[in-house]
Protein backbone atom coordinates (compact mmCIF):
# COMPACT_ATOMS: atom_id res chain seq x y z
CA UNK A 1 0.00 0.00 0.00
CA UNK A 2 1.38 3.36 -1.19
CA UNK A 3 0.28 4.98 2.44
CA UNK A 4 2.51 2.62 4.36
CA UNK A 5 5.63 3.13 2.07
CA UNK A 6 8.43 4.79 3.81
CA UNK A 7 9.44 7.84 2.93
CA UNK A 8 13.20 8.21 1.36
CA UNK A 9 13.53 11.69 3.13
CA UNK A 10 11.76 10.59 6.51
CA UNK A 11 12.29 7.43 7.02
CA UNK A 12 15.55 5.26 5.64
CA UNK A 13 14.43 1.84 3.72
CA UNK A 14 14.63 -1.10 5.28
CA UNK A 15 18.59 -2.20 3.96
CA UNK A 16 19.72 0.72 5.96
CA UNK A 17 18.19 -0.29 9.40
CA UNK A 18 21.21 -3.32 8.87
CA UNK A 19 24.51 -2.20 10.34
CA UNK A 20 27.87 -3.49 9.06
CA UNK A 21 29.77 -6.30 11.12
CA UNK A 22 32.33 -3.33 11.95
CA UNK A 23 29.99 -1.28 13.41
CA UNK A 24 28.11 -3.67 15.34
CA UNK A 25 31.91 -4.90 16.37
CA UNK A 26 32.51 -1.26 17.44
CA UNK A 27 29.14 -0.47 19.42
CA UNK A 28 29.90 -4.53 21.28
CA UNK A 29 33.18 -3.28 22.48
CA UNK A 30 31.71 -0.18 24.14
CA UNK A 31 30.84 -2.84 27.13
CA UNK A 32 33.84 -4.07 27.34
CA UNK A 33 35.61 -1.56 30.16
CA UNK A 34 32.32 -1.57 32.30
CA UNK A 35 31.56 -5.23 32.13
CA UNK A 36 35.57 -6.04 33.14
CA UNK A 37 34.84 -3.33 36.20
CA UNK A 38 31.75 -4.59 37.43
CA UNK A 39 32.60 -8.39 36.87
CA UNK A 40 36.06 -7.69 39.06
CA UNK A 41 33.28 -5.51 41.24
CA UNK A 42 30.13 -7.73 41.69
CA UNK A 43 33.01 -11.14 42.59
CA UNK A 44 36.15 -9.66 44.33
CA UNK A 45 35.11 -6.32 45.84
CA UNK A 46 33.40 -8.23 48.96
CA UNK A 47 36.30 -10.47 49.79
CA UNK A 48 38.46 -7.95 49.50
CA UNK A 49 37.17 -5.43 52.07
CA UNK A 50 36.54 -8.19 54.80
CA UNK A 51 39.16 -10.30 53.99
CA UNK A 52 42.33 -7.84 52.58
CA UNK A 53 41.40 -4.19 53.96
CA UNK A 54 40.07 -5.92 57.16
CA UNK A 55 36.40 -3.65 56.90
CA UNK A 56 34.37 -5.82 59.39
CA UNK A 57 31.36 -6.81 56.77
CA UNK A 58 28.87 -4.28 57.83
CA UNK A 59 30.66 -1.65 56.91
CA UNK A 60 32.15 -3.06 53.76
CA UNK A 61 28.58 -3.53 53.31
CA UNK A 62 27.57 -0.19 54.17
CA UNK A 63 30.10 1.55 52.04
CA UNK A 64 29.24 -0.75 48.77
CA UNK A 65 25.21 0.49 49.50
CA UNK A 66 26.63 4.16 49.59
CA UNK A 67 28.18 4.03 46.32
CA UNK A 68 25.01 2.03 45.04
CA UNK A 69 23.00 4.71 45.98
CA UNK A 70 24.97 7.22 43.93
CA UNK A 71 25.09 5.45 41.32
CA UNK A 72 21.21 5.03 41.12
CA UNK A 73 21.09 8.85 41.90
CA UNK A 74 23.35 9.96 39.22
CA UNK A 75 21.85 7.72 36.70
CA UNK A 76 18.67 10.11 35.78
CA UNK A 77 21.02 12.94 36.35
CA UNK A 78 23.03 12.10 33.54
CA UNK A 79 20.48 10.82 31.64
CA UNK A 80 18.42 13.73 31.00
CA UNK A 81 21.72 15.34 30.53
CA UNK A 82 22.69 13.30 27.91
CA UNK A 83 19.61 13.72 26.36
CA UNK A 84 19.37 17.67 26.74
CA UNK A 85 23.15 17.85 25.33
CA UNK A 86 23.78 19.62 21.71
CA UNK A 87 27.51 19.22 20.47
CA UNK A 88 29.09 18.45 16.76
CA UNK A 89 29.88 15.19 18.37
CA UNK A 90 26.21 14.17 18.96
CA UNK A 91 24.35 13.89 22.41
CA UNK A 92 26.04 10.35 23.95
CA UNK A 93 30.00 11.06 22.63
CA UNK A 94 31.06 13.84 24.73
CA UNK A 95 30.23 11.57 28.01
CA UNK A 96 31.86 9.11 26.90
CA UNK A 97 35.00 10.27 25.95
CA UNK A 98 35.50 12.61 28.67
CA UNK A 99 34.56 10.34 31.26
CA UNK A 100 36.99 7.17 30.11
CA UNK A 101 40.30 7.93 31.62
CA UNK A 102 38.62 9.04 35.38
CA UNK A 103 36.77 5.76 34.94
CA UNK A 104 39.62 3.84 34.91
CA UNK A 105 41.67 5.56 37.92
CA UNK A 106 39.03 5.81 40.41
CA UNK A 107 38.54 1.89 39.57
CA UNK A 108 42.13 1.49 40.50
CA UNK A 109 42.39 3.45 43.73
CA UNK A 110 39.26 0.82 44.49
CA UNK A 111 41.91 -1.89 45.54
CA UNK A 112 44.77 0.30 47.90
CA UNK A 113 44.65 -0.57 51.17
CA UNK A 114 45.77 2.70 52.95
CA UNK A 115 46.71 2.80 56.67
CA UNK A 116 45.28 5.71 59.19
CA UNK A 117 45.63 4.71 62.57
CA UNK A 118 46.73 1.73 64.83
CA UNK A 119 43.69 2.37 66.49
CA UNK A 120 41.90 -0.51 65.07
CA UNK A 121 38.92 1.43 65.70
CA UNK A 122 39.85 4.98 63.89
CA UNK A 123 41.07 2.58 61.29
CA UNK A 124 37.75 0.98 60.73
CA UNK A 125 36.30 4.36 59.99
CA UNK A 126 38.98 5.72 58.29
CA UNK A 127 38.63 2.75 55.55
CA UNK A 128 35.56 3.17 55.68
CA UNK A 129 35.32 6.96 54.72
CA UNK A 130 38.36 5.99 52.07
CA UNK A 131 36.55 3.47 50.30
CA UNK A 132 33.24 5.50 50.21
CA UNK A 133 34.84 8.06 48.48
CA UNK A 134 36.50 6.22 45.64
CA UNK A 135 33.47 4.35 45.29
CA UNK A 136 30.90 7.30 44.74
CA UNK A 137 33.75 8.73 42.68
CA UNK A 138 34.08 5.54 40.48
CA UNK A 139 29.78 4.88 40.15
CA UNK A 140 29.39 8.67 39.04
CA UNK A 141 32.67 8.35 35.97
CA UNK A 142 30.83 4.70 35.23
CA UNK A 143 27.31 6.08 34.65
CA UNK A 144 29.35 9.06 32.54
CA UNK A 145 30.51 6.37 30.51
CA UNK A 146 27.94 3.71 30.49
CA UNK A 147 24.85 5.60 30.47
CA UNK A 148 25.44 7.59 27.25
CA UNK A 149 26.77 3.96 25.77
CA UNK A 150 23.54 2.13 26.30
CA UNK A 151 21.48 4.79 25.17
CA UNK A 152 23.30 4.41 21.11
CA UNK A 153 20.91 1.31 20.96
CA UNK A 154 18.14 3.26 19.97
CA UNK A 155 19.93 6.00 18.02
CA UNK A 156 21.64 3.37 15.54
CA UNK A 157 18.77 1.23 13.92
CA UNK A 158 14.89 1.08 14.69
CA UNK A 159 14.67 -2.34 13.12
CA UNK A 160 12.95 -4.98 15.73
CA UNK A 161 15.34 -7.72 15.17
CA UNK A 162 18.51 -5.94 14.34
CA UNK A 163 18.13 -4.38 18.17
CA UNK A 164 18.23 -7.73 19.23
CA UNK A 165 21.27 -8.78 17.27
CA UNK A 166 22.98 -5.58 18.22
CA UNK A 167 22.74 -6.54 21.45
CA UNK A 168 24.18 -9.90 20.89
CA UNK A 169 27.37 -8.09 19.82
CA UNK A 170 27.27 -5.85 23.34
CA UNK A 171 26.75 -8.34 25.71
CA UNK A 172 29.26 -10.88 23.93
CA UNK A 173 31.98 -8.21 24.26
CA UNK A 174 30.46 -7.55 27.95
CA UNK A 175 30.58 -11.23 28.75
CA UNK A 176 33.89 -11.67 27.10
CA UNK A 177 34.91 -8.65 29.65
CA UNK A 178 34.14 -11.18 32.12
CA UNK A 179 35.40 -14.08 31.00
CA UNK A 180 38.61 -12.18 30.35
CA UNK A 181 38.47 -10.06 33.77
CA UNK A 182 38.36 -13.53 35.56
CA UNK A 183 41.07 -14.95 33.37
CA UNK A 184 43.70 -12.28 34.49
CA UNK A 185 42.64 -13.09 38.12
CA UNK A 186 42.81 -16.85 37.91
CA UNK A 187 46.54 -15.95 36.37
CA UNK A 188 47.37 -13.89 39.34
CA UNK A 189 46.62 -15.92 41.59
CA UNK A 190 49.13 -18.88 40.33
CA UNK A 191 51.38 -16.20 40.02
CA UNK A 192 51.30 -14.58 43.46
CA UNK A 193 49.43 -17.14 45.10
CA UNK A 194 50.66 -16.02 49.35
CA UNK A 195 49.53 -12.26 48.45
CA UNK A 196 46.19 -11.32 48.21
CA UNK A 197 47.12 -8.10 48.61
CA UNK A 198 48.81 -7.43 45.36
CA UNK A 199 46.93 -9.61 43.83
CA UNK A 200 44.01 -7.03 43.78
CA UNK A 201 46.33 -4.25 43.21
CA UNK A 202 47.93 -6.09 40.44
CA UNK A 203 44.17 -7.34 38.83
CA UNK A 204 43.28 -3.61 39.68
CA UNK A 205 45.81 -1.86 37.52
CA UNK A 206 46.01 -4.11 34.66
CA UNK A 207 42.09 -3.80 34.53
CA UNK A 208 42.03 -0.32 35.04
CA UNK A 209 43.84 0.17 31.38
CA UNK A 210 42.36 -2.37 29.21
CA UNK A 211 39.19 -0.76 30.24
CA UNK A 212 39.72 2.67 29.08
CA UNK A 213 41.08 1.83 25.36
CA UNK A 214 37.32 0.07 24.42
CA UNK A 215 35.38 3.18 24.93
CA UNK A 216 37.13 5.30 22.13
CA UNK A 217 37.29 2.07 20.06
CA UNK A 218 33.65 2.14 20.55
CA UNK A 219 33.25 6.02 19.85
CA UNK A 220 35.23 6.05 16.63
CA UNK A 221 33.90 3.06 15.36
CA UNK A 222 30.06 4.45 15.86
CA UNK A 223 30.21 7.82 15.50
CA UNK A 224 29.31 8.15 11.41
CA UNK A 225 26.63 5.62 11.81
CA UNK A 226 24.94 8.01 14.72
CA UNK A 227 25.71 10.57 12.43
CA UNK A 228 23.68 9.40 9.32
CA UNK A 229 20.71 7.91 11.61
CA UNK A 230 20.52 11.27 12.86
CA UNK A 231 20.24 12.90 9.29
CA UNK A 232 17.65 10.27 8.51
CA UNK A 233 15.51 10.37 11.54
CA UNK A 234 16.26 14.11 13.01
CA UNK A 235 14.06 13.07 16.01
CA UNK A 236 16.63 10.71 17.65
CA UNK A 237 18.80 14.29 18.37
CA UNK A 238 15.91 16.52 18.84
CA UNK A 239 16.82 18.12 22.25
CA UNK A 240 14.18 16.87 24.82
CA UNK A 241 11.65 19.97 26.33
CA UNK A 242 9.68 18.06 28.36
CA UNK A 243 10.36 19.11 32.21
CA UNK A 244 11.97 16.47 34.30
CA UNK A 245 9.38 15.82 37.01
CA UNK A 246 6.92 15.48 33.97
CA UNK A 247 8.88 13.08 32.34
CA UNK A 248 9.32 11.25 35.40
CA UNK A 249 5.45 10.91 35.43
CA UNK A 250 5.25 10.02 31.96
CA UNK A 251 8.11 7.29 32.25
CA UNK A 252 6.43 5.66 35.02
CA UNK A 253 2.77 5.81 33.06
CA UNK A 254 4.33 3.91 30.61
CA UNK A 255 3.19 0.36 31.71
CA UNK A 256 5.51 -1.70 29.21
CA UNK A 257 8.73 -0.23 30.70
CA UNK A 258 7.62 -0.75 34.63
CA UNK A 259 7.51 -4.36 32.85
CA UNK A 260 11.08 -4.25 31.46
CA UNK A 261 12.51 -2.47 34.80
CA UNK A 262 10.85 -5.56 36.92
CA UNK A 263 12.27 -8.00 34.55
CA UNK A 264 15.35 -6.70 34.30
CA UNK A 265 15.86 -6.04 37.86
CA UNK A 266 14.76 -9.71 38.90
CA UNK A 267 17.33 -10.94 36.28
CA UNK A 268 19.84 -9.03 37.72
CA UNK A 269 19.11 -9.54 41.25
CA UNK A 270 20.01 -13.13 40.21
CA UNK A 271 23.31 -12.68 38.49
CA UNK A 272 24.77 -10.27 41.29
CA UNK A 273 23.72 -12.09 44.13
CA UNK A 274 25.19 -14.97 42.95
CA UNK A 275 28.16 -14.02 41.81
CA UNK A 276 28.99 -11.53 45.09
CA UNK A 277 28.69 -14.68 47.35
CA UNK A 278 30.36 -17.22 44.91
CA UNK A 279 33.88 -16.67 46.77
CA UNK A 280 32.15 -17.33 49.75
CA UNK A 281 30.32 -20.43 48.84
CA UNK A 282 33.59 -21.89 47.47
CA UNK A 283 35.65 -21.16 50.28
CA UNK A 284 33.48 -21.75 53.38
CA UNK A 285 31.02 -23.91 51.78
CA UNK A 286 32.61 -25.77 49.52
CA UNK A 287 36.44 -25.61 51.42
CA UNK A 288 37.94 -25.12 48.32
CA UNK A 289 41.11 -23.07 46.84
CA UNK A 290 40.50 -19.56 46.03
CA UNK A 291 41.69 -20.30 42.45
CA UNK A 292 37.98 -22.18 42.16
CA UNK A 293 36.37 -18.42 42.41
CA UNK A 294 37.31 -17.73 39.11
CA UNK A 295 36.89 -20.95 37.50
CA UNK A 296 33.27 -21.07 38.57
CA UNK A 297 32.70 -17.90 37.36
CA UNK A 298 34.76 -18.48 34.34
CA UNK A 299 31.94 -21.60 33.95
CA UNK A 300 29.47 -19.30 34.03
CA UNK A 301 30.13 -16.34 32.38
CA UNK A 302 32.04 -19.19 29.39
CA UNK A 303 28.15 -20.41 28.67
CA UNK A 304 26.82 -17.47 28.57
CA UNK A 305 29.32 -15.98 25.94
CA UNK A 306 28.69 -19.34 23.59
CA UNK A 307 24.83 -19.33 24.37
CA UNK A 308 24.20 -15.40 23.37
CA UNK A 309 23.88 -15.84 19.45
CA UNK A 310 22.87 -19.22 20.04
CA UNK A 311 19.54 -17.77 21.98
CA UNK A 312 19.44 -14.48 19.09
CA UNK A 313 19.04 -16.55 17.05
CA UNK A 314 16.03 -18.59 18.38
CA UNK A 315 14.74 -15.10 19.27
CA UNK A 316 14.06 -14.36 15.68
CA UNK A 317 12.23 -17.09 15.57
CA UNK A 318 10.18 -17.29 18.49
CA UNK A 319 10.24 -13.81 19.89
CA UNK A 320 11.81 -12.50 23.18
CA UNK A 321 9.73 -13.69 25.64
CA UNK A 322 9.94 -17.50 25.30
CA UNK A 323 13.72 -17.21 25.05
CA UNK A 324 13.42 -15.55 28.15
CA UNK A 325 11.03 -18.71 29.53
CA UNK A 326 13.79 -21.26 28.26
CA UNK A 327 16.82 -19.69 29.89
CA UNK A 328 15.28 -19.00 33.46
CA UNK A 329 13.85 -22.42 33.45
CA UNK A 330 17.54 -23.61 33.17
CA UNK A 331 19.00 -20.99 35.90
CA UNK A 332 16.05 -21.86 38.43
CA UNK A 333 17.16 -25.55 38.14
CA UNK A 334 20.91 -24.77 39.15
CA UNK A 335 20.35 -22.65 41.54
CA UNK A 336 18.33 -25.19 43.62
CA UNK A 337 21.22 -27.29 42.64
CA UNK A 338 23.52 -25.01 44.21
CA UNK A 339 21.73 -24.71 47.67
CA UNK A 340 21.51 -28.68 48.24
CA UNK A 341 24.93 -29.05 46.94
CA UNK A 342 27.45 -30.74 49.24
CA UNK A 343 31.16 -29.84 49.95
CA UNK A 344 32.53 -32.95 48.12
CA UNK A 345 30.37 -32.68 44.93
CA UNK A 346 33.07 -30.62 43.22
CA UNK A 347 32.30 -31.79 39.57
CA UNK A 348 28.51 -31.08 40.32
CA UNK A 349 29.17 -27.87 41.35
CA UNK A 350 30.83 -26.98 37.83
CA UNK A 351 28.08 -28.66 35.77
CA UNK A 352 25.64 -26.61 37.56
CA UNK A 353 27.74 -23.54 36.87
CA UNK A 354 27.56 -24.17 33.28
CA UNK A 355 23.71 -24.79 33.70
CA UNK A 356 23.41 -21.24 35.15
CA UNK A 357 25.32 -20.00 32.22
CA UNK A 358 22.52 -20.69 29.48
CA UNK A 359 20.30 -18.26 31.58
CA UNK A 360 22.48 -15.93 32.80
CA UNK A 361 22.85 -15.15 28.92
CA UNK A 362 19.20 -14.58 28.36
CA UNK A 363 19.20 -12.17 31.48
CA UNK A 364 21.92 -10.33 29.21
CA UNK A 365 20.22 -10.19 26.42
CA UNK A 366 16.38 -9.76 26.84
CA UNK A 367 15.66 -7.16 28.69
CA UNK A 368 18.02 -4.97 26.81
CA UNK A 369 16.57 -5.45 23.52
CA UNK A 370 13.27 -4.47 24.92
CA UNK A 371 13.74 -1.89 26.43
CA UNK A 372 14.12 0.30 22.97
CA UNK A 373 10.65 -1.46 21.62
CA UNK A 374 9.31 0.82 25.02
CA UNK A 375 10.70 4.49 23.55
CA UNK A 376 9.46 4.06 20.78
CA UNK A 377 5.99 3.77 22.39
CA UNK A 378 7.12 6.31 24.30
CA UNK A 379 8.18 8.38 20.88
CA UNK A 380 4.51 7.93 20.02
CA UNK A 381 2.95 9.49 23.13
CA UNK A 382 4.84 12.61 23.63
CA UNK A 383 6.45 13.18 20.18
CA UNK A 384 9.73 13.05 21.63
CA UNK A 385 12.91 10.73 21.98
CA UNK A 386 14.18 10.10 25.40
CA UNK A 387 16.64 7.14 25.74
CA UNK A 388 18.63 9.01 28.26
CA UNK A 389 15.62 8.88 30.76
CA UNK A 390 14.47 5.68 30.23
CA UNK A 391 17.83 4.31 30.22
CA UNK A 392 18.33 5.73 33.78
CA UNK A 393 15.36 5.05 35.63
CA UNK A 394 15.91 1.50 34.37
CA UNK A 395 19.36 1.29 35.73
CA UNK A 396 18.45 3.86 38.25
CA UNK A 397 15.69 1.11 40.46
CA UNK A 398 18.13 -1.41 39.21
CA UNK A 399 20.99 -0.38 41.63
CA UNK A 400 18.91 0.58 44.38
CA UNK A 401 17.84 -2.88 44.76
CA UNK A 402 21.54 -4.19 43.81
CA UNK A 403 22.69 -2.26 46.66
CA UNK A 404 20.40 -3.01 49.38
CA UNK A 405 20.67 -6.97 48.65
CA UNK A 406 24.21 -7.10 48.62
CA UNK A 407 24.56 -4.55 51.89
CA UNK A 408 21.85 -6.90 53.43
CA UNK A 409 23.75 -10.26 52.42
CA UNK A 410 27.07 -8.39 54.24
CA UNK A 411 25.14 -7.56 57.06
CA UNK A 412 23.38 -11.04 57.78
CA UNK A 413 27.51 -12.64 57.33
CA UNK A 414 28.41 -9.91 59.93
CA UNK A 415 25.39 -10.74 62.23
CA UNK A 416 25.95 -14.84 61.99
CA UNK A 417 29.41 -14.15 62.72
CA UNK A 418 31.85 -14.32 59.93
CA UNK A 419 35.18 -15.34 60.85
CA UNK A 420 37.72 -12.97 58.39
CA UNK A 421 40.83 -15.18 57.08
CA UNK A 422 43.72 -14.35 58.53
CA UNK A 423 47.78 -15.57 57.26
CA UNK A 424 47.85 -17.85 59.58
CA UNK A 425 44.19 -19.43 59.27
CA UNK A 426 43.57 -18.38 55.29
CA UNK A 427 40.67 -20.66 54.94
CA UNK A 428 38.68 -20.44 58.68
CA UNK A 429 35.95 -22.98 59.57
CA UNK A 430 32.66 -20.82 59.67
CA UNK A 431 29.66 -21.47 61.99
CA UNK A 432 26.57 -22.81 60.98
CA UNK A 433 24.67 -19.50 60.89
CA UNK A 434 27.05 -18.02 58.47
CA UNK A 435 26.98 -20.84 56.33
CA UNK A 436 23.23 -21.08 56.11
CA UNK A 437 23.46 -17.48 55.32
CA UNK A 438 25.84 -18.54 52.11
CA UNK A 439 23.89 -21.25 51.00
CA UNK A 440 20.23 -19.24 51.10
CA UNK A 441 21.80 -16.12 49.45
CA UNK A 442 22.74 -18.64 46.36
CA UNK A 443 19.83 -20.70 46.37
CA UNK A 444 16.16 -19.78 47.24
CA UNK A 445 16.67 -15.90 46.95
CA UNK A 446 18.30 -15.97 43.10
CA UNK A 447 15.73 -18.53 42.58
CA UNK A 448 12.71 -16.26 43.65
CA UNK A 449 13.52 -13.22 41.84
CA UNK A 450 13.89 -15.37 38.74
CA UNK A 451 10.06 -16.48 39.35
CA UNK A 452 9.46 -12.95 39.54
CA UNK A 453 10.77 -12.32 36.33
CA UNK A 454 9.12 -15.29 34.54
CA UNK A 455 5.67 -13.89 35.65
CA UNK A 456 6.51 -10.41 34.31
CA UNK A 457 7.64 -11.47 31.23
CA UNK A 458 4.44 -13.61 30.91
CA UNK A 459 2.42 -10.46 31.20
CA UNK A 460 4.56 -8.22 28.77
CA UNK A 461 2.70 -6.29 26.39
CA UNK A 462 4.93 -5.21 23.44
CA UNK A 463 4.91 -8.32 21.08
CA UNK A 464 6.74 -8.00 17.37
CA UNK A 465 3.27 -7.57 15.78
CA UNK A 466 2.79 -4.59 18.17
CA UNK A 467 5.95 -3.24 17.62
CA UNK A 468 5.43 -3.04 14.00
CA UNK A 469 2.58 -1.05 14.46
CA UNK A 470 4.27 1.15 16.40
CA UNK A 471 6.78 2.12 14.12
CA UNK A 472 4.07 2.30 11.09
CA UNK A 473 2.42 4.58 12.95
CA UNK A 474 5.49 7.33 13.87
CA UNK A 475 6.81 7.03 10.51
CA UNK A 476 2.84 8.36 9.50
CA UNK A 477 3.40 11.43 11.89
CA UNK A 478 6.96 11.93 10.92
CA UNK A 479 5.39 12.01 7.04
CA UNK A 480 3.12 15.07 8.70
CA UNK A 481 6.08 17.13 9.44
Amino acid sequence: MSDSAPDSHSRPSSNSEKLDLTTKIAFGAGDLGTAITAMIGISYLSPFLTDVAGLNPQLAGQTQLIGKVWDAVNDPMVGVLSDRTQSRQGRRYPWMIWGAVPFGIFFFLQWIVPHFSNNENANQWGLFWYYTAISILFNAFYTIVNLPYTALTAELTQDYDERTNLNSFRFAFSIGGSILALVIALVISFIIPDNRSLQFLLLGAICAIISVLPVYWCVWGTKKRAQAVARLHPETEQQVSIPFLQQLKIAFSNRPFLFVVGIYLCSWLAVQLTAGIIPYFVTSWMRLPQWHISSVLLAVQGTAMAMLFVWSAISQRVGKQAVYYMGMTLWIIAQAGLFFLKPDQVVFMYCLAVLAGFGVSTAYLVPWSMLPDVIELDELKTGQRREGIFYSFMVFLQKICLGLAVSFVLQRLGAAGYIKPTPETPMPIQPDSVLEVIRVSIGPLPAIALICGLVLVYFYPITRAMHAEILLKLQERRRKI
